[in-house]
């Protein structure tokens, strides 16, 4: 029997991760040129072909991957969405797979359109997105052997070292860290932090990274750490409020972090004292009014979504290969310094 060489065969050879390999092939440009070209000799020596990770996907019914069409927010936090799903469908291209778009009203109606897919042949294996603790749709898609990835992790207990299912995430803890870490090095001590009320596990592991930070330099104490702290929903308006309230009680203030740009964008308007803020997400919004961001690397989450679903696992923890490889991908996100360029509202008049 004819065997061909596999990406754990190139990462081998090139002294690099599957994830190195998977990045070279579909998003070249995040990686760097001597990294790259290491990774191109070893494909080259090994006969490598990079379509072959997608054989698995590729030789079942359709040759589709299925994910939802999230509906747009406010249009700033759906945009990184927007920019994954892009990434996505330009990485299945290059192997010879189709995207397939659908709606649905909620997980439990997504579960609907998912096996409405599934039973009629039309898709191959599905990427999940948004999840959260206790996600229906994850149970369902196990529960019938699915081939699947999510672009979340499964936000249990002990979801890093035993997954429940195949997934790639973005660190935001140290997405936080790095942003609070920042302004530290810059010279503030009181940073402030306007993020999402609980449950949330996106939004917890954020505010994890700035709390951390705050923590590590004892600049504070946690009765002012908590005065630091605003949560509301995400919103342009509600970021507005939230920092409205934060230079109501929190006194003096350095700098802000937000757990999102939409929420960022709302604090800047309210901020006569031009207090420098920073988002995350790094949004097309964030680019334009010159808000640093924490970018999510969407193209290196879409490498990896694929790696798992088209490679040795073919997107099933249960009844996968024997493999040392990890069965999640986490990434690593960066910080996007921009020159602050705060657009406030004018201070009230004194009386």
């Amino acid at each position: 029997m004819t065997t061909f060489p596999t990406v754990t065969d190139v990462a081998l050879a090139a002294g690099v991760s599957r994830q190195t390999v998977s990045n070279v092939m579909n998003s070249p440009g995040i990686v760097r040129a001597d990294t790259r070209e290491r990774v191109q000799a070893a494909i080259a020596e090994l006969g490598y072909r990079p379509h072959a990770s997608a054989r698995r996907l590729r030789t079942r019914r359709s040759s589709t991957i299925g994910i939802r069409l999230d509906p747009m927010i406010d249009g700033i936090s759906g945009s990184v969405l927007d920019s994954f799903l892009h990434a996505l469908t330009e990485q299945a291209d290059r192997q010879g797979l189709r995207v397939l778009l659908f709606t649905a009203t909620g997980p439990e109606d997504e579960i609907t359109q998912l096996k409405r897919l599934n039973d009629g042949a039309d898709v191959d294996g599905f990427v999940l997105t948004s999840t959260f603790a206790g996600d229906p749709r994850t149970t369902w898609l196990l529960e019938n052997g699915i081939s699947f990835v999510t672009f979340g992790r499964p936000w249990g207990v002990d979801d890093l070292d035993d997954p429940k299912h195949l997934w790639v995430d973005v660190d935001g803890w140290t997405g936080l860290h790095d942003a609070t870490r920042a302004q530290q090095e810059a010279g503030a001590r009181r940073i402030g932090y306007i993020g999402w009320p609980s449950p949330s596990g996106t939004g917890e592991d954020r505010r994890r990274g700035w709390r951390d930070a705050m923590l590590e330099r004892n600049d504070v104490t946690e009765d002012e750490l908590a005065a630091l702290e605003v949560v509301t929903v995400d919103g342009v308006a509600e970021g507005t409020a939230a920092m409205q309230e934060l230079r109501r009680t929190a006194g003096r203030l350095d700098a802000v972090l937000c757990a999102s740009d939409s929420l960022a964008l709302g604090a800047m308007i309210a901020n006569p004292e031009r207090v420098p803020v920073t988002g995350y997400d790094n949004t097309p919004v964030a680019a334009a009014i010159g808000l640093s961001s924490v970018d999510q690397s969407v193209d290196e989450v879409a490498a990896g979504v694929l790696e798992l679903l088209t490679g040795e696992f073919g997107g099933k923890v249960h009844g996968a290969p024997e493999s040392a490889e990890p069965r999640h991908r986490m990434v690593k996100p960066r910080l996007v310094v921009r020159e602050f360029a705060a657009i406030p509202m004018e201070a009230p008049a004194p009386a």
